[in-house]
């Protein structure tokens, strides 16, 4: 009997070590691990973004400071262009010395908020919408491809707060 005994624990921890195996490889997948960033649908900063976000200086704009020509990043606020943090910090020091909390990335036309230490989904939110879309068409010469509707739905809801966590 103890031999049936534990067969039948052997295969319930090899089923629960099977499981904690799928749980940690779906965690390394979605998780940090992954580079996986879930962008935020709200953010409390955008009431200094500029009225104009439609005229922009081009993706292949340098920094304002240093020249660099790559990892740019544009200060929706005032439209400067300058240096990612990888590069010499120049955005970094702007938000800093500024107060100018949001910036679009010209390296993959993300959006960043420094206030909120966060990634912004500029197709969701809507006063983000139109400097996403000019830049993109500014950086591959065509409109961006835009998500389906049940996608846009998901994020409507974030938006008006019937999710937790933004």
């Amino acid at each position: 009997m103890a031999d049936k005994e534990k067969m039948v624990y052997d295969s319930s921890s090899s089923s629960r070590d099977q499981s904690n195996v799928e749980e940690e490889d779906l965690m390394a997948f979605y998780g940090s691990e992954s580079g996986w960033v879930e962008a935020r649908t709200h953010c409390d900063h955008l009431d200094t973004l500029s009225s104009d976000l439609t005229h922009i200086p081009t993706p292949d704009t340098p920094c304002n400071r240093c020249q660099h020509p790559a990892e740019n990043w544009m200060c929706l606020s005032c439209k400067d262009v300058l240096c990612s943090r990888f590069i010499n910090k120049h955005m970094l020091e702007h938000y800093q010395q500024q107060n100018h909390s949001v910036a679009l990335s010209y390296s993959d036309l993300s959006v960043w908020c420094f206030s909120c230490n966060s990634y912004l989904d500029a197709q969701i939110i809507l006063p983000l919408r139109s400097v996403h879309e000019t830049a993109y068409i500014l950086k591959f010469g065509e409109a961006p491809p835009f998500r389906t509707i049940e996608c846009l739905e998901v994020g409507d809801n974030k938006v008006n707060g019937s999710t937790s966590g933004n």
